[in-house]
């Protein structure tokens, strides 16, 4: 046997072995956003590696064609920009490592989840996570404690498996891409015992996310909610009758869980009320007047944190009725503006903003293009999950730190990937609805 012979069976070889361990670190992404911060960001970073390293032995740079790649390199590109004229060492170290998580999304949407099989491996890993999400919230309510022996957070929120209160958004992330599915997939089947099943699982997750009390997380649930019932004939009904069910657990909050109720309820209204003098509305009041006093660009990485102190000024918020707001430690000062396009527009302007919106529009795009809920209610509800991820109008964690990074970034490639098979499926008759140009 030649040499030359042997080198296509040995890169096949490490090819194989690349894809095996690419595929291990993604199965195992979902349990680290869980627990690890540190070490969910380890294995994203080691996918994207992996997935250079396999591209280059393959000779297999396709991937880098996509659509969306180009406004996220240059999106990369402006914040690198900007961290370097803001001239912190910590900034642009960050912006040198945020393509990381640009190539979690690309690894995951042309490399590990081409297989319909380790997509439906993900969806079984998150299923069980959500099943021991909700079981430890349950426990939690009912005994006190969770089985570390935790009780719930000093304002009542049920934390779950967590320590602190994180258990609302990461049912969020759980459940549009893990319970969802399996809910329309019982509501398109014509047997009763898959009905009464996918309705039972429906209602016990959203009572779930009530009594846990995280105000965001019930807005975003319900919200997905919605555009499930308008892309989703089937689900119109049940989604009727679950706001009434909501609505009749949240008026029997004072009795059952008083102070979930009073967080939920309560205090919700009152930060609605009086938004700009609350401390949501500070943060964002400090976030458009470091916006408005460097529009072109931002401040670089963790630009809202290193900066919130400094007294910038501007008269650009009176016309709308709001005060000036003079940014310092005791008005509108924290780790990030929680919004994401607050944080991007405050990291690399007003151009940063653009380009990362142009990208997230090639995503939905994508979603958009190949939505087919009956036949495909996995890529369905990733689609709504990225649409309720990406709604600008919330309160949200840093954009740029695990595991909220994490969780989108997971979604967008997986959506994407799903996305592609999708329309191949689809396309082989080419009167089906998802081969039409929208």
């Amino acid at each position: 046997m030649t040499p030359a012979s042997l080198v296509p069976r040995s890169s096949g070889r490490l090819a194989a072995m690349l894809t095996l361990c690419g595929t291990g670190c993604t199965f195992l992404l979902p349990v680290l956003f869980f627990y690890s911060r540190a070490l969910s960001d380890v294995a994203a970073t080691l996918i994207g590696c992996l997935f250079l390293l396999y591209s280059a032995v393959q000779k297999d740079w396709h991937w880098t064609r996509k659509d969306w790649l180009r406004p996220a390199a240059l999106f990369c590109a402006l914040c690198l920009i900007s961290s370097v004229y803001v001239g912190l060492r910590e900034a642009w170290v960050q912006a040198l490592c945020l393509p990381r998580l640009f190539l979690l999304a690309a690894a995951l949407e042309s490399w590990i989840l081409v297989s319909a099989t380790r997509r439906k491996m993900l969806a079984t890993i998150l299923f069980v996570l959500a099943f021991w999400l909700i079981g430890q919230c349950w426990k939690q309510y009912l005994t006190g404690t969770n089985l570390l022996g935790y009780p719930p957070a000093d304002d009542g929120a049920l934390t779950g498996p967590f320590m602190k209160p994180r258990a609302g958004f990461t049912l969020l992330m759980l459940f549009f891409p893990a319970l969802m599915p399996v809910v329309l997939h019982a509501f398109h089947t014509r047997r009763l015992s898959a009905w009464a099943g996918g309705a039972v699982l429906l209602v016990l997750s959203v009572t779930t996310m009530v009594l846990i009390g995280q105000r965001m997380s019930n807005v975003l649930l319900l919200f997905g909610l919605m555009l499930t019932a308008l892309m989703v004939r089937r689900f119109r009904l049940p989604f009727v009758l679950i706001m009434v069910g909501v609505g009749g657990l949240i008026a029997s909050l004072p009795v059952i869980s008083p102070r979930t109720y009073a967080k939920l309820v309560l205090k919700f209204s009152s930060q609605l009320h009086h938004f700009t003098q609350s401390d949501y509305g500070r943060l964002y009041r400090t976030a458009v007047t470091m916006v408005v006093s460097h529009p072109w660009l931002g401040l670089g990485m963790d630009g809202f944190r290193n900066f919130c102190h400094v007294p910038f000024h501007t008269e650009a918020l009176t016309p709308f009725g709001l005060p000036p707001l003079d940014s310092d430690t005791e008005k509108g000062c924290n780790i990030h503006p929680h919004n994401y396009y607050l944080q991007i527009a405050t990291t690399a302007g007003l151009p940063g903003l653009a380009v990362f919106g142009w990208m997230i529009m090639c995503w939905l795009r994508t979603g958009l293009r190949a939505l087919a809920p009956a036949t495909h209610p996995q890529q369905a509800m990733l689609f709504i999950m990225c649409c309720v991820l990406l709604w600008p109008v919330a309160s949200t964690s840093a954009l740029f730190s695990f595991p909220t990074a994490g969780w989108i970034f997971l979604f967008a490639g997986w959506m994407l990937a799903a996305s592609a098979q999708s329309r191949a499926t689809a396309c082989g008759s080419t009167t089906h609805p998802v081969c039409k140009k929208i």
